[in-house]
């Protein structure tokens, strides 16, 4: 009987220095390391009536994920399975499942990487999903541009893009080549804003060999609101049988080159305009240099 009090009397203290932990914010496997309370029962029987605290508690969506991944885990599913189903990590999966038994193996080599073949491929379009609303989220942050804004856009885009005068080779002409029709839009736009003409400018088309060159042209001519017959001569670019070239699918339309009759004096001024973004910018970030 004494033995019997003993041992009631010491798990009375341990109870009060289990609550006292719980309540300063400790987790259970905590609390079991600090008593070194091995033993779930007992620990259940310590801490009866406290609730955990706030930190360790899973948002609801995740207790329900939790709970299905589980429940399918019990019905021998993988991980692999688990994460096409749900579309969850298979480190949480790991986390949620572990303590119960893993499943026999009762598939193929060919059913198994057609499985796993399918989890990337949920991985892969949960990215673009990501990918595609950061996009947005950033389009919708440009707003309206006003005209000073295409201005420098414009300036900025030829300096990059555009033909330039080298040491070795004085040129003033005003020619800007790309294969991205809407930087060519852009581009276009802005020579607009400066006052050229539509009749100054002249189109061709730059082209592997390989493509279809009479697709490409069509495209760039609708693109930019010509005759295909109004195009320049094409530009056909050699096919190197050793380069392992990606562009050539069904989208490929190679570059559109345009240029602008009489452009010396506008190259001039591109070039003038340039510097003094160059020099606007030195000055205002001179007060930050040490």
């Amino acid at each position: 009987m004494a033995d019997a009090q003993g041992k009631y009397a010491n798990f009375e203290e341990l109870r009060e220095r289990a609550v006292a932990l719980r309540r300063s914010g400790l987790s259970r496997r905590q609390i079991r390391d600090r008593l070194h309370v091995d033993n779930n029962d007992i620990l259940n029987r310590l801490l009866e009536g406290e609730p955990p605290p706030e930190w360790t508690r899973r948002p609801n969506a995740k207790d329900d994920l939790r709970e299905k991944a589980r429940e399918l885990r019990l019905q021998g599913w993988t991980y692999d399975r688990i994460q096409v189903e749900l579309g969850c990590s298979k480190s949480s999966i790991s986390l949620w499942v572990r303590d119960l038994p893993k499943p026999e193996l009762t598939r193929s080599s060919e059913e198994a990487a057609a499985i796993a073949r399918k989890g990337w491929e949920a991985k892969l379009r949960i990215r673009d999903e990501v990918r595609q609303r950061t996009r947005q989220v950033a389009a919708q942050e440009i707003g309206p541009m006003t005209d000073r804004e295409l201005f420098l856009l414009g300036v900025g885009l030829y300096w990059a893009e555009g033909s330039k005068n080298k040491p070795y080779r004085r040129q003033e002409r005003v020619m800007f080549v790309n294969s991205d029709p809407n930087m060519i839009s852009v581009y276009l736009a802005w020579l607009t804003l400066l006052g050229v003409e539509p009749e100054r400018l002249r189109f061709s088309v730059h082209i592997h060999e390989t493509a279809d060159v009479a697709a490409a042209e069509d495209f760039w001519a609708d693109h930019v609101g010509v005759e295909r017959t109004a195009l320049l001569k094409t530009i056909l670019k050699k096919h190197n049988p050793r380069t392992n070239r990606k562009n050539t699918d069904e989208g490929y339309y190679g570059c559109l080159r345009v240029d602008v009759l009489g452009g010396a004096d506008l190259y001039r001024r591109i070039e003038g305009w340039w510097y003094g973004i160059v020099g606007a910018v030195a000055a205002a970030d001179a007060p930050n240099r040490t």
